[in-house]
């Protein structure tokens, strides 16, 4: 499995994911979980040939690890980049990592904001901290220490405790009234995404 230096790909969502999956994809989930990644490619196979966003998240985790199947970034990104234009967010997530590291595809940080801003949207832990992260050094976005500050924080509250280091770092070289802000914004975002909140 490869080891990865600035960020992770959610492979351990399909353990800890909330979401309920179509049959085959549970079928698939639990021979992936049980290491039987043949049984799993036979399954996620068809669903992904068949447009199935699960199904083509699945063949992207396949190929993105080399199980089951050889290590191919290039196919990782193709099955990751289907599902994610689908609304899946752990592909969108996992999508965004590739583009950011230039795995599979042209580097490129503005499309890794892109991945990572829809993804953290729709409430993924690893997606907010980069977010926060990107919006904190200016990869890909414009330099903002305010949504730098309210995507670190919702990371934080969402599971993420690095998170909390860096968004304090951020918080002092920021004004009295912009951390205000920043915590008002992610208050609000959280107000408005109390169903994304639940699974923590």
């Amino acid at each position: 499995m490869r080891i990865f230096t600035t960020t992770f790909l959610t492979v351990i969502t399909l353990v800890l994911s909330p979401i309920s999956w179509s049959a085959d994809f549970a079928k698939g989930q639990e021979a992936y979980n049980s290491g039987d990644y043949e049984t799993a490619l036979t399954e996620w196979s068809f669903l992904a040939n068949e447009g199935d966003a699960d199904g083509q998240f699945g063949m992207g985790l396949l190929h993105d690890n080399g199980f089951g199947v050889v290590l191919d970034s290039l196919q990782a990104a193709k099955w990751y980049q289907s599902a994610a234009e689908q609304g899946h967010g752990e592909a969108q997530c996992n999508l965004a990592v590739m583009y950011e590291n230039g795995w599979g595809v042209p580097q490129s940080d503005e499309d890794a904001f892109k991945w990572y801003s829809l993804a953290a949207e729709q409430g993924l832990t690893p997606a907010q901290y980069s977010l926060g992260k990107m919006y904190k050094s200016g990869f890909g976005v414009a330099k903002d220490n305010i949504q730098a500050y309210k995507w670190l924080t919702i990371a934080y509250e969402t599971g993420n405790n690095s998170a909390r280091f860096k968004r304090d770092t951020i918080a002092s070289k920021m004004t009295v009234e912009d951390v205000a802000i920043s915590e008002g914004l992610a208050q609000q975002w959280m107000d408005s995404n109390q169903n994304l909140l639940a699974r923590y």
